[in-house]
């Protein structure tokens, strides 16, 4: 399970930036061709965090949803597949122009005491 790594990385970089200041709430965006399942991200952000500056945060996760874009045609469409056929000239040269990112968009901190 790569989720394991990938939250804990997310856990050490949101603890670094918050420089001891308590973390109320983080928002992910998780791109729906990333191959990143934004379920076991939560279930293991819930498992890592006690006993962390993060303990009692909570993770928020909004999903992008995979785009292409045709390199013959120019047409954009939606992709379910990292990879595609064209709507309007059946070409295979698809490129990715959303869904494959991981981005920590926000924390938010309470000021220290």
């Amino acid at each position: 399970m790569h989720e394991l790594s990938i939250t804990q990385t997310i856990i050490d970089t949101v603890t670094e930036a918050a420089q001891g200041a308590p973390v109320q709430q983080i928002t992910l965006e998780i791109g729906e061709l990333s191959a990143i399942l934004p379920d076991s991200i939560q279930f293991c952000f819930e498992a890592c965090i006690p006993n962390t500056p993060l303990a009692g945060a909570v993770l928020a996760i909004q999903t992008v949803p995979g785009r292409g874009r045709c390199r013959d045609c120019g047409y954009e469409m939606p992709l379910e597949m990292p990879y595609g056929i064209c709507d309007q000239c059946d070409s295979l040269a698809i490129d990715i122009i959303a869904g494959e990112g991981l981005v920590i968009l926000s924390m938010e901190t309470m000021p220290c005491a």
